[in-house]
């Protein structure tokens, strides 16, 4: 068998590719082959009909919105990933950012490496506790509810959230108190963090006139999909007070540059779309995926299939 593969995956994951398949990064070769492992890499309707062979495409991660789900229904491909490889490694990254933000370190750092600190303790980096606050939670799938364990666990947050895909008492059951609208998260949350996945329903979920439920002291994460807070509006509220501050891990255009205007700001921080990328999640996500195009090659089902 042949599975395409033109990105990076743990070398021992790739080592066990290799002992039951050929693996190609050649896309002259795409009529050929039986899988194809991707990151960020598209498949669109057009590469499945060029992949006569094409049996099953491995997401190896969570978000699989650059595969066209409707095209690989349609011709017969199964989808498979791994939606809980990485939740602890994202939701680390997740409390990392909220703490770094609310601190102002990368701030600190930068003007420290600069020589632009006089004395200690400068009143302009003050920063806020996490402690004791409300952390609201827009989604509340495997990512945000290991966010609330940790965040309840080691700040003794409040944690409300909203998600039209998770019940009152499922909520309830991971110490979460559902509220029936972003709209109501927003108002009350000290701390809001964006764990959903981008859909037509999500594109721009924040933005425009919802960034105007936001307490005037709140800070917003978002280390789930770019297009899901609108960037032009999270830059002009950053810049006029209306919010706090604000970190992303994800981005419209990826990775992000000085050409985002957000990334000249000292209250907002950025990181290059890094959520899973640890060890430990990265090995995984690749065991996970590579196993899983072997069961599917060979009678069986991974563990989790999107179609």
């Amino acid at each position: 068998m042949k599975v395409f593969l033109n990105e990076f995956i743990h070398e021992e994951a790739l080592a066990k590719l290799k002992s039951f398949a050929e693996v190609t990064d050649n896309l002259d070769e795409i009529a050929e082959v039986d899988a194809i492992i991707l990151r960020a890499f598209p498949v669109p309707r057009e590469l499945m009909e060029k992949a006569h062979n094409l049996k099953v495409i491995a997401k190896h991660g969570v978000g699989y919105n650059t595969i066209d789900i409707e095209a690989a229904k349609e011709l017969n491909k199964r989808v498979i990933y791994t939606p809980t490889a990485n939740t602890n490694s994202v939701a680390e990254l997740i409390l990392a950012l909220m703490m770094d933000i609310s601190r102002n370190i990368t701030t600190a750092d930068r003007q420290v490496r600069e020589n632009q600190i006089e004395r200690i303790a400068p009143i302009h980096l003050t920063g806020l506790e996490i402690t004791g606050k409300t952390l609201g939670l827009i989604g509340m799938g495997n990512i945000a509810r290991r966010v609330a364990e940790m965040a309840k666990g080691g700040f003794g947050v409040n944690v409300i959230g909203y998600d039209p895909y998770t019940s009152g008492d499922e909520a309830k059951s991971f110490g979460i108190t559902k509220l029936d609208t972003v709209a109501e998260v927003l108002k009350r949350s000290d701390i809001v963090n964006i764990s959903v996945p981008l859909t037509e329903e999500t594109k721009n979920l924040i933005a425009g006139d919802v960034f105007n439920y936001f307490k005037k002291n709140a800070i917003l994460i978002n280390a789930a999909r770019g297009g899901i807070v609108n960037e032009e509006d999270l830059y002009n509220h950053l810049v006029n007070g209306t919010l706090r501050a604000a970190a992303c891990d994800a981005f419209e255009i990826e990775p992000p540059t000085t050409a985002n205007k957000l990334v000249g700001l000292d209250n907002f921080v950025a990181t290059p779309h890094i959520g899973a990328n640890t060890e430990e999640a990265l090995y995984r996500m690749g065991m996970e995926t590579v196993d899983g195009i072997y069961k599917e090659l060979n009678g069986g089902q991974a563990n989790y299939r999107v179609v």
